[in-house]
C-alpha cells in the first residue's frame, strides 16, 4: 500500500505570489492616521528545513524564552545564524522549477506588542511588510492571515479584527528558498530575513486607500496640470498654488517644474472624510519624442549609476540616514540618475530622490539569469503558469511608486531572457500608467520597450549606434539608446569612461548610461576586513565579483567615483592658456549657472601664486561664453606655469555646502624647464665598489647600493603589476584578457641577466637582458649613470627582442628604500591614483601623503596607487626628477606580495618601502565585465628611453 501526504508547506513551491494580501496601492510616508512600528528585537528560531508542520509557535502563550533574538529589519545570516551566499547568476540550488531543496533554512520570528493606549477603537488596521526574503507565512494572535513572495516588494494584510489592546503575538515564518527564488537571481548576496520595516497602520473609516497623483507640465505654456485620482472621494489642496479641488478633477496653473537639477516640490494634502495624507507634488512630463527620452520637452543625458541596496554590516536593511548619505554622495559627485538594480528600493530612497533630485529607472524585482545555463529552457518568464506572479510583481512596484516624480522609467527587470510573461507585464504597465516609459535590456528588438538598452557595449559599437549604423529592427532604429550598465567598477577602475562620455555628448541618440555599480558589497569581517564570495565556505560562489562599486563597503569614495565626477561634470571649461581665454559651456539640461561661482588661480611649479574671481554669465543650458583670464603675473623664477579654473557652489544647497567643487580645468602656460646636469668626474673603481658622485655601486654587478647616506636596494627594470580585476577580465569574454596572458608569458617572474658593467670616462654603463623563463622574448636594458658630483642621473634604454604580442603591465624601474620612510611629496597629478585611461580627475599640483595614504584599499588587493604626470617626488630623503614626466608608486610590500594577497589583511608591512618610477603604464579598461583598455591606452613594447635624476635631500 502507498500513500501521499500533503505538506503544510506546499505554498513554498507554489508559483503563485501568495494569498491573503491586500491589493497593492500607493505608499505614502505619513498621514494623520496612527501607525505603530514593529521594528526592533524579535525572538528567532532557525530550522534547517522548511518541513515544519508544527506551527504551535504562532499560538498565543507560546514560550519562546529560550529562543535567540534578532533585529528586524535584518538578515539572520548577518546576525550569527547561518552564512551568506554570493553568486552572480548561478542558482545555489538545483534548477528544478518551482521546487527547492529540502535543506531550506527557515526562520521563525516572534514579536509581542501592545497597542498604544490612544490607539483608535474605530476603523480597521493593516499590517505591512516592506520586504521579506524570500517567502513568508504570517500569523497574528494565532490566526493564519496568509503568505507571500516577492522579496523587495510590499505586502499588506487586513488585521483590525484580530487586534487586542495588549499581548498581540505576531508570528512570521520565513523560508530562504521558495518558488519566488527562481525570480530573484540577481547578482547579489542571498540574504534571508525580514529586512525592511514592519508596520501596523490604523485605517480609519473613509480613510485613504489608493490614489494616483497625475502632475504634468506644459513646457511651452509653463503650466502644470494636477489631477489626483482616489479610491475614496476627497479634496486636494496645494496652498502655494491656491489649489483646492475634488479628487478626480483637473486643475491647470502656472508652476515651476520638477527636474533632477531643479527638484521643485509643492506640498499638498489629500483629505478624505477619515484621513489626511501629505502630498509632495512635482510637475513634469515624460515623453518619447523625436526618438529621444524627453522630460518637459528637453532630452535627458543620464549620468547614472546602478544601485543595489547595501550596508557592510546590515546587508540590505538600510536606515534612512544611510540612504540619505547615498543620495548626497551622488549629488556631490555630479550623478543625476539611478537605476534601482535590480528591484524597487526601500520607498524612503525614492522620497529622497524626489527631494534632492535624481532621475530614477525603477526596476522590478525580477531576474532569472541562472536559466542561461540551460539555454533559457523552462524560464519562468515564458511559462504562463508564472505570469500571475510576474504581474503581481509589476503591480506592486508600479502601485507603490507611481506618485514619485523622480521615477521616469519603469524597468521590467533584469537578465530574465524573453517571454510571454514580460510582454504581459509591459502591457499591464502601459495600461495602468501611460505617463512613463518602459525599459528592459533583454528585449533586443525593443518590441515592448521605449528605449534601446544595452550592457557593456564597447566604444566602437556605441559610436556605430550613435551614427545609426547598428542595424536592427525599424522600431529599434528609431529609439534612443542608453547603456543600462557600463564602466564595470570592479577593483581598480573603471577605465575608459571619459571616452564613453565623449560619445554620449557627440550623438543625440545616445542618452548616457549607468555605471555598474554604486557600492562594493563587502561584508565587514574581522578576518578579512571585508569578506566576499567564498569567504563563508559557499559551495558555489563568484568571488569578489560582488565588489564592483564606486564606493568601498564603508562608503568611502573610490578613485573610480572621483574620476566619474570629473568625467560627467556639468560645466565644460576649455581653452588655451596662452591666449588667456577660456570657453565655459553649461552642460546642464535644465539649470542655468546662477548657482555656481567661478575662480581662477595661477600656479608656478605647482604652487598657487595668485587667485581671483572669474566673471561668468549665468548661461542657459547648452549655452557657452568666452571668458578672459587676467594677465599672468610676472614670475622671475622661469618655472612651469598653468591656469586652474574652478566652478563651485556659490551658496549652501540642500545637497552641498558653499564652495563645494563642481567642475574644474587646467591650462598649461609654460612648460617646465629641463634640468641640466653638468658632467663631473667619471666613475671610480674601488675595493668591491664603484663610486660615482654621491652614489656607490657594487663593483661586480653594477647595482646601485646607496646615494649619499641613503641605502637603495634592488633597483632594476620592472614590468610587472599585481593584475587588477579588469586586467584579469571575465572568463566568458572572447577578447584577450591580459592578466592571465601576462602570467602565462611569465612577466611576473622576469629574470635579469647581467651582460656587462662598463666604466667610461664620464659614465657607468650596465647592460642587461630581462626575460621570462621558457620564452624567447626579452627586453634589452641599458642603465647609463652619470653625475655632476651631487646629483645622480640615470638614463634607461629599453629595446624589445622577439615577437611581443602582448602589451606590458608597466615599464619603469623599481627600487627599495630602507629605514624610516613616512611619506612622500610630489609635483604632478593628484591627489589620488591615476592610470592612462583613468586620469581625468588627476589635478596637477603639489601634493603630499603618508605611505599608507598612497594605497587604495581595494577589497581584493591589486595594482593601485600610481600618481600620474609626476615631475618630481621626494620620498625617504631622496628626491627624484623625471624626464619625461612619470608615474610613481610607493608601498610597504612588493608587487609580488600584493599579487599574492586575497584580502588587505594578508599584506604585512616590511622594513623596505618599494618605489616604482614608471615611464609607462597599461590602461585599466573595465574588462571585469566590459571592454578592455582601448588601443591608445595599451603599453605596447617598443624602444623607449627615459631619465631620472636622483639627489639626497638635506635638512
Amino acid at each position: 500500500m502507498s500513500f501521499r501526504t500533503t505538506s503544510a508547506i506546499d505554498y513554498v513551491e507554489d508559483v503563485s505570489p501568495g494569498s491573503g494580501a491586500l491589493p497593492p496601492r500607493a505608499r505614502y510616508a505619513s498621514s494623520d492616521a496612527r501607525s505603530l512600528s514593529l521594528n526592533g528585537s524579535w525572538r528567532f528560531r532557525l530550522s534547517p528545513t522548511a518541513d515544519a508542520e508544527d506551527d504551535s509557535f504562532a499560538a498565543e502563550g507560546f514560550d519562546a524564552g529560550g529562543w535567540a533574538e534578532v533585529s528586524v529589519p535584518g538578515h539572520w545570516v548577518l546576525q550569527g545564524h547561518g552564512s551568506p551566499i554570493y553568486t552572480n547568476h548561478l542558482y545555489p540550488f538545483p534548477v528544478d522549477p518551482p521546487r527547492v531543496p529540502t535543506g531550506n533554512p527557515t526562520g521563525d520570528h516572534l514579536h509581542t506588542f501592545d497597542l498604544p493606549s490612544d490607539w483608535p477603537s474605530d476603523g480597521g488596521a493593516v499590517l505591512r511588510f516592506d520586504g521579506v526574503e524570500s517567502c513568508a507565512r504570517v500569523w497574528l494572535n494565532g490566526t493564519d492571515i496568509g503568505e507571500f513572495k516577492g522579496s523587495r516588494l510590499p505586502h499588506e494584510f487586513a488585521v483590525g479584527h484580530l487586534l487586542k489592546p495588549g499581548g498581540n503575538v505576531l508570528a512570521v515564518r520565513v523560508h530562504q528558498w521558495s518558488a519566488g527564488s527562481y525570480l530573484e537571481d540577481q547578482d547579489q548576496w542571498w540574504l534571508p530575513g525580514i529586512f525592511r520595516d514592519v508596520t501596523l497602520l490604523h485605517r480609519p473609516a473613509a480613510g485613504v486607500l489608493d490614489f494616483f497623483v497625475h502632475a504634468s507640465y506644459d513646457h511651452v505654456e509653463g503650466l502644470g496640470t494636477l489631477r489626483v485620482d482616489s479610491d475614496v472621494d476627497g479634496r486636494v489642496t496645494v496652498p502655494a498654488l491656491d489649489i483646492d479641488v475634488a479628487t478626480g478633477e483637473s486643475v491647470t496653473v502656472p508652476v515651476r517644474p520638477w527636474t533632477a537639477e531643479t527638484p521643485r516640490l509643492y506640498d499638498g494634502v489629500l483629505a478624505t472624510e477619515g484621513e489626511r495624507v501629505p502630498l509632495r507634488v512635482g510637475f513634469r512630463t515624460v515623453a518619447l519624442e523625436d526618438g529621444l527620452v524627453k522630460v518637459n520637452g528637453t532630452p535627458l543625458l543620464f549620468k547614472g549609476v546602478n544601485r543595489h541596496e547595501w550596508h557592510p554590516e546590515r546587508g540590505r536593511a538600510l536606515d534612512l540616514e544611510t540612504m540619505r548619505e547615498d543620495v548626497l554622495l551622488m549629488k556631490r559627485h555630479n550623478i543625476n540618475a539611478v537605476r534601482t538594480s535590480h528591484y524597487p528600493p526601500h520607498p524612503a530612497f525614492l522620497d529622497l530622490c524626489d527631494e534632492y533630485g535624481l532621475w530614477v529607472v525603477d526596476e522590478c524585482d525580477l531576474e532569472t539569469h541562472g536559466f542561461t545555463e540551460q539555454a533559457w529552457r523552462d524560464n519562468p518568464v515564458d511559462d504562463e503558469r508564472w505570469t500571475p506572479a510576474l504581474l503581481d510583481r509589476a503591480a506592486r512596484m508600479v502601485e507603490r511608486d507611481k506618485n514619485h516624480p523622480s521615477v521616469v522609467i519603469w524597468s521590467l527587470g533584469n537578465e530574465a531572457g524573453t517571454g510571454r510573461g514580460l510582454t504581459a507585464m509591459a502591457e499591464w504597465i502601459r495600461g495602468r500608467d501611460g505617463s512613463r516609459l518602459i525599459h528592459y535590456e533583454g528585449d533586443i528588438d525593443c518590441r515592448g520597450t521605449d528605449v534601446y538598452s544595452r550592457m557593456y557595449a564597447d566604444h566602437a559599437e556605441v559610436e556605430r549606434i550613435g551614427r545609426g549604423l547598428d542595424g536592427g529592427t525599424h522600431r529599434r532604429r528609431g529609439l534612443p539608446f542608453i547603456l543600462c550598465e557600463y564602466g564595470h567598477a570592479m577593483g581598480n577602475g573603471p577605465g575608459g569612461i571619459a571616452d564613453y562620455q565623449h560619445l554620449f555628448e557627440s550623438y543625440d541618440r545616445i542618452q548616457g548610461g549607468f555605471i555598474w555599480e554604486w557600492i562594493d558589497h563587502g561584508i565587514k569581517d574581522e578576518r578579512y576586513g571585508f569578506a566576499y564570495g567564498g569567504d563563508f565556505g559557499e559551495e558555489l560562489h563568484d568571488g569578489n565579483f560582488v565588489c564592483d562599486g564606486l564606493l568601498f563597503p564603508d562608503r568611502t569614495p573610490s578613485p573610480g567615483l572621483v574620476e566619474y565626477k570629473k568625467v560627467i561634470e556639468p560645466v565644460r571649461i576649455v581653452g588655451d592658456g596662452e591666449d588667456g581665454t577660456v570657453r565655459v559651456t553649461n552642460g546642464y539640461d535644465f539649470a542655468d549657472l546662477s548657482a555656481l561661482a567661478f575662480q581662477w588661480s595661477y600656479q608656478v611649479d605647482g604652487e598657487t601664486v595668485e587667485a581671483g574671481v572669474l566673471s561668468v554669465p549665468e548661461l542657459a543650458p547648452g549655452a557657452s561664453a568666452d571668458v578672459k583670464l587676467p594677465d599672468p603675473p610676472a614670475d622671475p623664477r622661469g618655472g612651469e606655469t598653468q591656469w586652474t579654473v574652478r566652478a563651485t557652489l556659490a551658496a549652501d544647497t540642500a545637497w552641498g555646502p558653499k564652495d563645494h567643487l563642481v567642475a574644474w580645468a587646467q591650462f598649461p602656460l609654460s612648460a617646465r624647464p629641463l634640468t641640466a646636469v653638468a658632467q663631473s668626474d667619471g666613475p671610480v673603481l674601488g675595493e668591491g665598489q664603484i663610486t660615482l658622485g654621491p652614489a656607490a655601486f657594487d663593483a661586480r654587478t653594477g647595482a646601485l647600493r646607496s646615494i649619499g647616506g641613503l641605502d637603495v636596494r634592488g633597483l632594476r627594470l620592472d614590468v610587472w603589476r599585481a593584475p587588477t580585476d579588469n586586467d584579469n577580465g571575465a572568463a566568458w569574454q572572447p577578447d584577450l584578457r591580459y592578466g592571465p596572458l601576462w602570467r602565462e608569458l611569465g612577466l611576473h617572474r622576469m629574470q635579469h641577466r647581467l651582460e656587462s658593467v662598463e666604466l667610461g670616462d664620464d659614465a657607468l654603463t650596465v647592460r642587461t637582458r630581462v626575460a621570462p623563463a621558457a620564452r624567447e622574448v626579452a627586453l634589452r636594458t641599458v642603465y647609463r649613470w652619470t653625475s655632476d658630483g651631487t646629483r645622480l642621473r640615470l638614463t634607461v634604454s629599453v629595446t624589445p627582442e622577439g615577437d611581443w604580442t602582448l602589451p606590458l603591465p608597466r615599464l619603469g624601474i623599481r627600487l627599495g628604500l630602507a629605514g624610516s620612510v613616512d611619506g612622500a611629496r610630489w609635483f604632478g597629478g593628484g591627489p589620488g591614483e591615476a592610470y592612462p585611461d583613468t586620469k581625468s580627475a588627476s589635478m596637477v599640483g603639489r601634493w603630499e601623503s603618508t605611505i599608507d595614504g598612497l594605497q587604495t584599499p581595494y577589497v581584493r588587493p591589486q595594482e593601485n596607487g600610481a600618481r600620474a604626470d609626476v615631475r618630481w617626488v621626494e620620498i625617504g630623503g631622496l628626491r627624484v626628477e623625471g624626464e619625461p614626466e612619470f608615474w610613481f608608486t610607493a608601498r610597504r610590500w612588493t608587487s609580488e606580495q600584493l599579487d599574492a594577497a586575497e584580502h588587505p589583511t594578508d599584506l604585512k608591512a616590511g622594513e623596505t618601502v618599494w618605489v616604482n618610477l614608471d615611464h609607462g603604464q597599461q590602461g585599466i579598461g573595465s574588462q571585469s565585465c566590459g571592454p578592455g583598455a582601448l588601443e591608445q591606452y595599451q603599453l605596447r613594447p617598443a624602444p623607449a628611453e627615459f631619465t631620472f635624476l636622483f639627489s639626497e635631500i638635506h635638512g
